[in-house]
C-alpha cells in the first residue's frame, strides 16, 4: 500500500478519493472538501440563505457524508451524492425555521413569457472605480438570488453561477431537464423583475455631481470670469474673448 503522505491527493480523481476516504483516509476526503467547497457551500446558502448558517450546514454535511462513505456505491457522480447530503441537511434545518410553501403554488403563481435577462461571466481588468461598480452590482444579484423561492434558487445558483449543465443540474437535485430549464426560466424573470425595482429607485441618482466637485466648477467659472473682465470691471464681450 502507497504511504498516504506521499500520495498527491489533488491528482486523484473523484473516485479514488472516495475510495481512500471509504478505509478511512482522512486527508483524502479533506481533499473532496476542498474541491467541493464552494459549490456546496453555495448550494447550503441557496437554502438557509445566511453565511454562517450555510458553514454550518456544510460542516455537518461532511460530518454526516464521512460516516456515510461506505454507503457511496458511485452509482452518481460523488459531487451529486454530497449535494443530496448538503440539501437533506439544510432542508432539514429549515424545516425548523418556518413552514415550507407548496412549489406548484409558487409556479403557478408566475405568469409566463417575460423576456429573460443576460448573466455575464467573470469580467478581468477592471479599473478600481469599475471593480467599485462590479461590486455593487454583485451586492444587488446577491440580494436578488437570495430573494427567489428555494426551488428556482438552487437551479439558477447551479445553471448559471457554477456553469452546470442541464443535465448535470437534473442529476444532482433529482429533477428532469424540462423541470430545470422552467425553473430556470422562471428563476431569471423573477430576478429580472427584482433588479428592476432595485434601480428604478437609484435611477434619479445617476451621475451625481454635487459637493466638492460641485463647488469647484464653480469657482473655476468665476476665476475666469474674473480674468476676463475688462479694466472698468465690464465684462469681455464674447466675440473679444
Amino acid at each position: 500500500m502507497r504511504d498516504n503522505l506521499a500520495l498527491d491527493y489533488a491528482a486523484l480523481a473523484d473516485l479514488e478519493l472516495a475510495a481512500l476516504a471509504q478505509r478511512g483516509d482522512r486527508m483524502a476526503f479533506g481533499a473532496i472538501t476542498q474541491r467541493c467547497n464552494q459549490r456546496l457551500f453555495r448550494i447550503a446558502r441557496s437554502v438557509v440563505g445566511d453565511d454562517n448558517e450555510a458553514e454550518d450546514v456544510l460542516q455537518e454535511a461532511y460530518l454526516r457524508a464521512f460516516a456515510a462513505m461506505a454507503g457511496f456505491r458511485g452509482e452518481a457522480s460523488l459531487f451529486t451524492w454530497l449535494t443530496r447530503i448538503t440539501l437533506n441537511e439544510a432542508r432539514g434545518r429549515l424545516r425548523k425555521r418556518r413552514p415550507s410553501v407548496a412549489l406548484e403554488a409558487l409556479e403557478a403563481a408566475q405568469e409566463s413569457g417575460a423576456a429573460l435577462v443576460a448573466f455575464p461571466r467573470s469580467i478581468r481588468g477592471l479599473s478600481p472605480e469599475r471593480e467599485a461598480a462590479r461590486s455593487e452590482t454583485r451586492r444587488l444579484m446577491e440580494a436578488a438570488i437570495d430573494e427567489l423561492p428555494e426551488a428556482f434558487r438552487l437551479v439558477f445558483i447551479l445553471r448559471e453561477i457554477e456553469d452546470c449543465t442541464v443535465e448535470e443540474t437534473a442529476g444532482q437535485l433529482g429533477l428532469r431537464p424540462e423541470t430545470v430549464k422552467t425553473r430556470l426560466f422562471r428563476a431569471r424573470k423573477l430576478l429580472r423583475r427584482a433588479l428592476s425595482e432595485k434601480l428604478a429607485s437609484s435611477v434619479s441618482e445617476a451621475f451625481p455631481f454635487l459637493g466638492g466637485r460641485c463647488q469647484c466648477v464653480t469657482e473655476m467659472v468665476l476665476q475666469r470670469l474674473g480674468r476676463e473682465a475688462g479694466p472698468d470691471g465690464s465684462q469681455v464681450s464674447a466675440a473679444a474673448v
